[in-house]
């Protein structure tokens, strides 16, 4: 199957059962796939009218229960910020995939990008974090779903699936276990006394359980800063607890959550730093340049955000260049710059997009990288 449709599949393996959306090339897919599939398994798909609404439908479905997702492209990930911000401060567990196409405005529809990466971290007011997974084939797509929305509910938090037109269009082998083989978080529901029931906790560490609305628990939810109850409490003080705990829920957790794949980093002179279809076309590069008896290993970014700060600032002490090929003008390249803090080259080998690179684009960056 293709990408888009692995969503769906990973979605609904997750224990997906809510789904609002809207259609947007190159994304619909993974909409017309769960809109057909739900009703096999008692969920239920709303097209709504735009994609501010879409969002806006799931995040009352969490609260009213249910595990959700939507998927969009970058317009509708632009529309959608806003509400993604009051999902961070509510602490709101949902799945976002956007597969990523050609910008700005409405640009390339139906052409590839990655343009989206550092709008996923940044794009909507105010200091909060958020989980960003990039898959680099139709069966990471399953895959992270899953473990999307896994993440979500074990922290609380919006987390994103940053994929992209090629490898959501790309048709692969995907294994689908049996059920009992997937693991699945479920959602930590409160079990104590009703009167007692704090739908938030700022230990910076752990997230409160939650509850279904209309269960007779009363407590409130909203984007203004608020104490345990819920309740608005506009003072610096409750500001700082409540900013320092969506921050640090994740950061604290950091290790815990980032994933990569290491290949050939041990004596490496050089190491391409990639994600997404990036990655599938940069394989070329690293076996052509191993061929030339040039020293390259290659770390692949699973997860994006939180970035692999550790990492990226132990390999920079080790190595003379870090190439990082990207279908953007340079995003991800700015964190690893940041974090390899002149102890070695960054190179950027940026496009953007429309189509994935030339594997000899990235080739010759790592050859004068290894100068």
């Amino acid at each position: 199957m293709d990408g888009d449709h692995a969503l769906a599949e990973g979605a609904l393996a997750a224990g997906c059962r809510f789904f609002a959306g809207y259609p947007i090339t190159p994304s619909t897919e993974t909409a017309e796939r769960f809109a057909e599939r739900c009703p096999e398994v008692g969920g239920l798909f709303i097209q709504m009218e735009d994609e501010i609404a879409s969002i806006t439908a799931n995040v009352g479905a969490v609260w009213g229960g249910q595990k959700v997702m939507t998927v969009t492209s970058g317009p509708g990930f632009s529309l959608m910020m806003e509400t993604i911000g009051l999902a961070c401060m509510m602490e709101t567990p949902m799945v976002l995939a956007d597969v990523q196409r050609g910008g700005p405005s409405t640009g390339l529809p139906t052409l590839t990008a990655q343009q989206d990466m550092m709008q996923a971290r940044w794009g909507s007011h105010g200091d909060y974090r958020v989980i960003a997974l990039v898959p680099d084939s139709p069966q990471e797509c399953f895959d992270l779903a899953i473990e999307a929305f896994n993440l979500s509910e074990t922290y609380r938090v919006p987390v994103f699936i940053m994929t992209d037109e090629t490898v959501g269009h790309m048709h692969e082998k995907v294994v689908i276990p049996p059920a009992e083989e997937i693991q699945v978080v479920e959602r930590n529901w409160y079990e104590g006394p009703k009167e007692d029931y704090r739908p938030y906790r700022y230990d910076g560490k752990g997230v409160a359980p939650m509850v279904k609305a209309g269960d007779g628990y009363r407590f409130h939810s909203t984007g203004l800063t608020h104490d345990e109850r819920g309740y608005p409490a506009l003072t610096p003080e409750m500001n700082k607890k409540v900013v320092t705990h969506l921050i640090e829920k994740i950061e604290s957790n950091a290790d815990k959550i980032i994933r990569v794949e290491e290949d050939g980093l041990k004596g490496a002179d050089v190491v391409v730093v990639s994600y997404g279809i990036t990655s599938r076309i940069a394989i070329r590069a690293v076996q052509e340049a191993r061929k030339a008896g040039l020293k390259v290993g290659v770390l692949r970014l699973i997860t994006v955000w939180p970035f692999c700060e550790k990492k990226i600032r132990e390999l920079a002490s080790k190595v003379k260049a870090i190439v990082v090929p990207e279908l953007n003008y340079g995003q991800i390249v700015l964190e690893v710059e940041r974090c390899a803090g002149g102890k070695c080259k960054v190179i950027s080998v940026n496009s953007c997009g429309g189509a994935v690179h030339d594997p000899e684009e990235i080739l010759a960056a790592i050859k004068e990288g290894a100068k």
